[in-house]
């Protein structure tokens, strides 16, 4: 009897240990930044944690792990043409929050002066996400 108490009374106390450490705490959240600087009225920049420092890779880091950077080249172009960098994005993982516009988007001298920055597809923010239906800049 004795022997059942001890196992009955651990097991309460491993049952309340387990509850109390299952129980979710709460998270520092910050709307993204891409999200933030399409959406925002003017002002300053968005600039949340670790994610825009320019010293910090995480948001490239982010993308890539996510799939949405698929990878990246550098194209050197003939002499008198402009050198393009192309990033190969895939915007049709399910958090990617974009959809291709059907073509590539180049951006003359975005990668620097002479350079070209392609993204391949291009993307546009896509109208069933949540966040951009809601956001007024986009409408």
């Amino acid at each position: 009897m004795r022997n059942w108490c001890l196992r009955t009374s651990a097991g309460i106390c491993l049952a309340a240990a387990l509850a109390v450490l299952a129980t979710p705490r709460p998270a520092n959240a910050f709307i993204h930044e891409i999200i933030a600087a399409m959406c925002r009225a003017g002002g300053e920049e968005v600039e949340p944690p670790g994610q825009a420092s320019p010293d910090s890779k995480a948001f490239t880091k982010a993308l890539l792990a996510t799939g949405f950077i698929v990878g990246t080249e550098f194209v050197d172009n003939p002499p008198g043409t402009n050198d393009q960098f192309i990033i190969h994005l895939d915007p049709t993982i399910p958090n990617s929050k974009f959809r291709s516009t059907g073509g590539d988007v180049t951006i003359p001298n975005g990668s620097g002066p002479g350079v070209d920055l392609v993204l391949s597809p291009g993307v546009e923010p896509d109208p069933d996400f949540a966040a951009h239906a809601h956001c007024n800049n986009l409408r």
